[in-house]
């Protein structure tokens, strides 16, 4: 199962268009808490394999992906590695080409679980944002690189937050190193949070945190190279499944998928219910789509 209290989004849904059957090979891009790759595993059976990849040292941890790396041992390999590197993955287990490939985009809910990460500022801890622990700069390393104007860009940019330049003013010259204190210098910047909440509207630090945090993972950068990859990673026909949870990513996913060499499966993106919603709020901006990968990549052998 997977880890205790975690609710896989769009769970369904995804299982249908991955479509697994006994004896393929599925890639997991995030296996995360394990619940979306529990089910891959129960699905391709002792005959198949799935290929979990997560950058997080803590999704590799000896209850790592819920457990579900551990009890379906003889099926499910876990891989350290970003989903940039899936290729280069894939090369190291021995897999040339799988049945399908899925992606579950953004923070996890371990992350976000663990106050000590600097993702939410739900609760104060040092403004750390890193998926990979293990290196890279943190939020608070990049708020003080940045000069002004490349953080306004990186705010406006990664978070479409129209007060960017505002904020990053404060940003500079409070230098926030906690999650507790980025909140409050966003706060300084464009007003009391309660006016914003009061109509039903999100936190002001809400856009803030996406972007500092994209920008440290290079998520875009490495969706883009995960999307670039898919030709040489399914065989022809396969299945690509995207979670996505802002128009960033899904505007990125979208694109790839109605070009040459790629059949819809989802003509508009799923969501979803309004059911779900109620049960795990956490997938509210959830967006999924899917697509048959047509185009080979003529540099690797297809068999």
């Amino acid at each position: 199962m997977a880890a205790a209290g975690h609710v896989p989004v769009m769970l369904d849904e995804v299982l249908a268009l991955v479509d697994a059957t006994p004896g393929q090979t599925i890639v997991d891009c995030t296996a995360g808490a394990g619940g979306h790759l529990a089910a891959f595993a129960e699905r391709v059976g002792p005959t198949g394999r799935v290929i979990a990849l997560d950058r997080d040292p803590r999704a590799h941890q000896p209850d790592a992906a819920g457990g579900v790396a551990a009890r379906f041992a003889d099926r499910v390999t876990l891989v350290q590695a970003p989903f940039s590197a899936v290729r280069v993955a894939l090369d190291e287990v021995g897999v040339e080409r799988a049945d399908a490939l899925f992606a579950d985009l953004g923070v996890s809910s371990l992350q976000l679980d663990e106050p000590e990460r600097g993702f939410s500022f739900r609760s104060d801890a040092p403004l750390d944002m890193r998926m990979d622990t293990t290196s890279g700069e943190t939020a608070a390393e990049l708020i003080r690189r940045l000069d002004e104007r490349e953080l306004a860009d990186v705010i406006y940019l990664h978070g479409e937050e129209h007060k960017s330049r505002r904020i990053a003013r404060t940003l500079k010259r409070e230098q926030p190193t906690t999650t507790a204190g980025l909140a409050e210098a966003v706060i300084h910047a464009v007003g009391d949070p309660r006016v914003a909440r009061r109509g039903g509207g999100i936190h002001p630090a809400t856009r803030t945190f996406q972007a500092l945090r994209i920008a440290v993972n290079r998520e875009l950068d490495e969706l883009d190279e995960l999307l670039a990859a898919l030709p040489s990673v399914l065989r022809p026909g396969g299945r690509a499944i995207v979670l996505s949870f802002h128009s960033l990513e899904d505007r990125r996913v979208k694109l790839r998928f109605r070009s040459e060499g790629y059949t819809a499966l989802t003509k508009r993106p799923q969501v979803p219910s309004d059911a779900e919603m109620l049960r795990n709020p956490r997938a509210r901006s959830a967006k999924l789509r899917a697509a048959l990968v047509d185009v080979v990549d003529a540099g690797r052998r297809a068999p």
